[in-house]
């Protein structure tokens, strides 16, 4: 482990991004350039932000790696848990390896992290228990020590969890760690720009703005190695994990599902225990999941015929895609429309409000969908000491990631991977396997 690796995810970045707007990104123009660019990289099922980052550093697929949504399965919780914690993943992830080594690790919000063995780890959560408060759950869940250093010097720069104040202080804290601690591996994940999207659409002024942001803050990562005389020894992969499409309807499968009386809702908006089917939403796609029921006829039919559905997925063909192998049927929504887990709802498809954009589950852009949705592709940059110059990849999947880290870090996933390591990217001497 002679070269260190820093891996930059602009949450929502899609390849439309740097294809049309990289002259106005000087950063990553300079890594493009002087560096290898995966143009499109194939999503995982279904594109969400917890699967997707998990599959980045396992390399596994949704259904192997055990996170299949961003939140658990919790029908009875008004605001569910998320998959925070790093026990939920099934499968070895690379700053394992890169520990087992010897070697430090740092990790900034990089989600499903909480409660590893990260060295220096400020872990991406939030409280959803009345009891409890921001403080007390990052403490738990980060690397103590660490936190409460970062927050005495940088806190000053956030605004609870607002953006873009929270990108700001992340980037400050990871610039710090990168010229003070020196590791290894260092994963940082920046949300700036799938904020904006959620909330003024894919291509909105906001969005891009966000973009030039995020811009501006890998400048800052990359002169962080720089002043710490690592830059030379640093390999860089800048990348997204899903890319956006604005949506104007919502799809509320649990409110049809009430009607039908296979589940009962509370006054609160969750279910009560008793429920027969639940949709639990992915936003671009829904899971279907079914407890003493039998007539799965009924139920396909009035999946298919509901407004908004482009397909719906079997359990063995959502497995096949690496979702869920617990659910009964994958929904899939068109472009334009995507699912809620509500009840109470005036009816089952209905438009969304422009003056209730940024509420919970109100979007004008959103992800979750089909990885092979047209123009939904995202991208990663890679340069570094290992890297080959002016070098385009056009295609590659999001599970070639992980291997292809491994290779940069020279480490060895005990098992073999569904990816490949893209060494098209690699200089003579990073081909062979290791």
């Amino acid at each position: 482990m002679k070269q260190r690796l820093v891996v930059i995810s602009l949450d929502a970045m899609g390849s439309r991004d740097l294809d049309d707007h990289l002259d106005d990104l000087p950063n990553l123009r300079r890594l493009v350039v002087t560096g290898t660019r995966v143009r499109q990289v194939r999503g995982i099922y279904p594109t969400l932000t917890y699967p997707s980052h998990t599959t980045i550093i396992t390399g596994q697929y949704p259904s192997l790696h055990g996170i299949v949504n961003n939140t658990k399965l919790q029908p009875q919780r008004q605001s569910p848990d998320w998959y925070w914690y790093q026990r939920d993943v099934k499968v070895p992830t690379l700053y394992d390896l890169v520990r087992q080594q010897h070697k430090k690790t740092a990790a900034f919000l990089w989600p499903v992290t909480a409660g590893s063995k990260i060295t220096y780890n400020l872990a991406e959560i939030f409280p959803n228990r009345i009891w409890t408060n921001q403080v007390l759950v990052s403490l738990k869940a980060s690397s103590p020590a660490f936190l409460w250093r970062m927050n005495q010097k940088y806190g000053h720069l956030r605004r609870g969890i607002q953006q873009p104040e929270l990108d700001d202080f992340i980037t400050a804290c990871a610039v710090d760690t990168l010229v003070h601690k020196k590791p290894w591996l260092t994963l940082i994940h920046l949300v700036d720009m799938d904020s904006m999207r959620h909330r003024y659409g894919v291509r909105s002024d906001e969005a891009m703005a966000a973009l030039k942001r995020l811009d501006a803050r890998v400048g800052k990562l990359i002169d962080a190695t720089i002043a710490a005389g690592t830059f030379a020894e640093t390999n860089f992969a800048v990348l997204g994990d899903h890319y956006q499409i604005n949506v104007d309807h919502m799809i509320h499968l649990n409110q049809a599902f009430a009607t039908k009386g296979w589940l009962t809702p509370t006054a609160n908006g969750t279910v009560k225990n008793d429920w027969h089917v639940w949709a639990k939403s992915c936003d671009g796609c829904t899971y279907i999941y079914t407890r003493n029921f039998a007539d799965m006829q009924t139920l396909k039919g009035l999946l298919a015929q509901t407004e908004g559905v482009a397909a719906v997925h079997s359990r063995a063909e959502a497995t096949e895609r690496g979702a869920d192998p617990d659910c009964q049927f994958m929904v899939e929504a068109q472009a334009g429309y995507y699912f809620t887990d509500e009840t109470g709802r005036p009816t089952v498809v209905e438009p969304v409000d422009p003056a209730s954009l940024g509420q919970p589950d109100r979007y004008h852009g959103v992800h979750g969908y089909d990885p092979d949705k047209p123009d939904y592709f995202t991208t990663m940059v890679l340069n570094g000491p290992a890297i080959q110059e002016h070098q385009v990849i056009e295609t590659a999947r999001l599970i070639d990631e992980a291997p292809t880290f491994a290779r940069l870090l020279d480490v060895r996933f005990p098992e073999s991977l569904p990816g490949k390591a893209l060494t098209a990217a690699f200089k003579e001497g990073r081909h062979e396997a290791k």
